[in-house]
């Protein structure tokens, strides 16, 4: 083909894409909250049906509902199985495939209850009323008994007496809370002097068995889900993951088995480890226990080894010693010679098999992200999603990766959305290391014009951006205002070794905030990049990062921090996180403490700011957004402060997302606005 031909060529390919984007509608925040989203799913054991949870919202009423869907393996319509107005939540198959258990709020519940309802259809029933509530359940082998967690006073063995208490302090005539150890809250909610606890009760109802309670252990205060916990093949043994520190400031989970029976002593599998072990699962034959290790104490980021318990023998051994990722959502291949898990790989959420008889990791699926691994028969299903496909319901086929599309939800609504080009590029970062980051272009997008862009800065600071949807900081939405939308994985993020993960310990912040100038640069240097119209933000880290960017040389006309670390002094005594991530206490070197403190760059903040953040915040309490803002005000910056007394370290409910998105579009259209040129 001749260069005219070509040239020709493309511009047909670009005319016909920017017509389409004209014709499609935008894609805004509130098409945005229109889009149905997807739980994690359950496989019957026959592999035939699936059921998931999906939630959708209405604006109107600024509430989600979730029901229950059933959808076939092998293709087919779906059907509603659940429509209650409450949320109906964490299917899970019975053994025979004929019932499905799931967690509800009905009618007079006060608290969640256990309800059944029969694969065909039909009413759902209650098998619970647990006055503090239940969470986390999973069927016994048997299919007669389900095991679940509640959250309970330990000393008080009857039901009625939990009730009562709750009642009791509910009415007290003093809000006044006491500690004697920490930790005191966790993300939106203080902690109080409850257990959660392990329990079993039979299908035809009856009183509870108490499985972990006065062994000794009890599960996460602070977070908990059915993976924190499995049932041996035969249901006459119970894994569970325990953290063994008492102090509340020293934490270290460790594995520990009990008799489902609650009726002998707990052990402790990792006794002598000095890391967090995680994610226990029996093998189907019954011969093994597989379960992530860390290494590292306190260091949430450290690489998960994959370990591998000989229930018989009782050696342990790792099948990923030598590997530079992450073992996490183990599932078991039903001839137990395999294990398959859901690895965060380089920016993406792969799956990988492992073999028992060892051998490097291999991964089964390249692009998209996945979550949500169940088998059933020979049939494996998972959730896919990428930055422009929310959550959608595939099977899988393990040999090659080839994943068939079952679930529609979205699929009318996103035909007619208007989204741009996502890209994923690499550049020379701090130490001349690569540096991955993605691209989102607007609709339309024309390489001969020159566009504003909008620099994401993802949180954690280990949690690496995956190409996957995100409601809170959607990409599509902003690229849709007309910006370039880009999202980096500096120095730091997970999915790219521990070397990389461990590069920004103890110093924060140096590297990343190299990166981010030189991803500027490296924008900068693209031809239909405005250099003049350059805003950065984010949340959590993502806002500690937009915090330290005031205080340094950067070239962004605005700045947006969102639940931002302003002073780490006042953040590391109220972060309930301290504890399982302590490099060095600022006691022992304030000096080079402060120096990765925004606060005391302050002298050079100019740049035009806006603050956000949120009343319920126990991650980066509120105060930090507060002092930021003040700050900004008394050094005369343009800056602004949105505050949400009801939400936390995240804007959750829709009405405020709204109002989130909109405060954010008129910033960006204030100080780096999209031209005529560009629309």
């Amino acid at each position: 083909m001749s260069a005219q031909l070509r040239g020709v060529a493309a511009w047909l390919i670009l005319c016909s894409t920017s017509l389409a984007a004209a014709a499609a509608s935008p894609y805004t925040a509130e098409a945005m909250w229109g889009l149905a989203r997807l739980g994690s799913p359950t496989l019957s054991p026959d592999g035939k049906l699936a059921v998931v949870p999906v939630t959708r919202y209405d604006l109107a009423t600024n509430k989600g509902n979730t029901d229950l869907w059933m959808i076939p393996a092998a293709g087919g319509a779906a059907r509603q199985l659940t429509s209650d107005p409450a949320n109906d939540t964490s299917p899970v198959f019975s053994p025979d495939g004929a019932t499905i258990a799931f967690l509800s709020k009905r009618g007079t519940d006060e608290e969640t209850q256990i309800y059944t309802i029969a694969v065909n259809g039909g009413e759902a029933k209650r098998l619970t009323n647990i006055p503090v509530g239940v969470g986390a359940i999973k069927w016994f082998p048997d299919g007669r008994h389900l095991a679940f967690v509640a959250n309970v006073w330990p000393e008080l063995t009857k039901w009625e007496d939990q009730g009562k208490r709750m009642k009791e302090r509910a009415d007290a005539k003093t809000s006044a809370k006491t500690w004697e150890r920490a930790p005191i809250a966790y993300w939106d909610h203080f902690l109080d002097d409850r257990e959660p606890h392990l329990f079993s009760i039979a299908l035809d109802g009856g009183e509870p068995v108490a499985i972990t309670r006065g062994s000794g252990y009890w599960l996460s205060k602070q977070e908990y889900s059915a993976s924190s916990y499995d049932i041996s093949p035969d249901g006459t043994e119970v894994a569970f993951v325990a953290d063994r520190d008492r102090t509340g400031i020293d934490s270290n989970d460790d594995i520990i088995v009990i008799p489902s029976c609650g009726c002998k002593p707990a052990r402790n599998l990792n006794a002598d480890s000095i890391a967090d072990e995680s994610g226990p699962v029996y093998s189907p034959d019954g011969k093994y226990l597989a379960y992530a290790q860390k290494r590292t104490p306190r260091f949430y980021a450290d690489t998960q080894r994959l370990m591998l318990l000989d229930r018989a023998s009782g050696t342990t051994r790792g099948l990923t010693e030598q590997w530079d990722r992450s073992a996490a959502g183990l599932v078991w291949a039903r001839d137990s010679q395999s294990i398959y898990g859901v690895i965060d790989d380089a920016a993406t959420s792969r799956i990988y098999r492992f073999t028992l008889a060892g051998g490097p990791p291999r991964a089964v699926t390249g692009a998209h992200s996945f979550s949500g691994l169940e088998f059933g028969g020979r049939t494996a299903i998972a959730l896919r999603q990428s930055f422009s496909e929310p959550a959608t319901l595939v099977r899988l086929d393990l040999a090659t990766g080839a994943a068939t599309q079952l679930s529609t939800f979205n699929d009318a609504a996103l035909a007619n959305l208007a989204m741009g080009k996502v890209e994923s590029v690499t550049y020379k970062g701090a130490r001349g290391d690569d540096i991955q980051m993605w691209v989102i272009y607007p609709p339309g997008f024309d390489p001969a014009k020159k566009y504003p862009v909008y620099m994401l800065l993802h949180g954690g600071p280990h949690n690496g951006i995956q190409d996957a949807v995100t409601y809170r900081w959607n990409a599509h939405v902003f690229a849709n205002w007309g910006y370039i939308v880009t999202w980096h994985n500096f120095h730091g993020s997970s999915g790219f070794g521990q070397a990389f993960a461990d590069s920004i310990n103890p110093d924060r912040i140096s590297m990343p905030y190299e990166d981010t100038i030189k991803a500027a640069a490296w924008l900068a240097a693209q031809p239909f990049v405005d250099a003049d119209r350059m805003v950065a933000g984010g949340g959590s880290y993502g806002g500690f990062l937009a915090a330290t960017l005031l205080g340094r040389p950067h070239p962004f006309k605005a700045l947006i921090a969102h639940a931002a670390v302003y002073d780490n002094f006042t953040q590391i005594g109220a972060d309930y996180g301290a504890s399982k991530e302590r490099f060095f206490n600022f006691w022992e070197k304030p000096e080079e403490f402060a120096r990765y403190s925004p606060h005391t760059s302050a002298g050079h903040f100019v740049t035009p700011t806006l603050v956000i953040h949120g009343q319920l915040d126990q991650r980066v309490p509120v105060n930090q957004g507060i002092e930021l803002f003040n700050t900004l005000q008394t050094r005369g910056v343009p800056s602004k402060l949105v505050y949400f007394p009801d939400e936390n370290h995240w804007v959750l409910k829709p009405g405020n997302s709204l109002f989130w998105y909109q405060t954010v579009h008129d910033w960006l259209a204030k100080y780096a606005p999209v031209t005529a040129a560009t629309r």
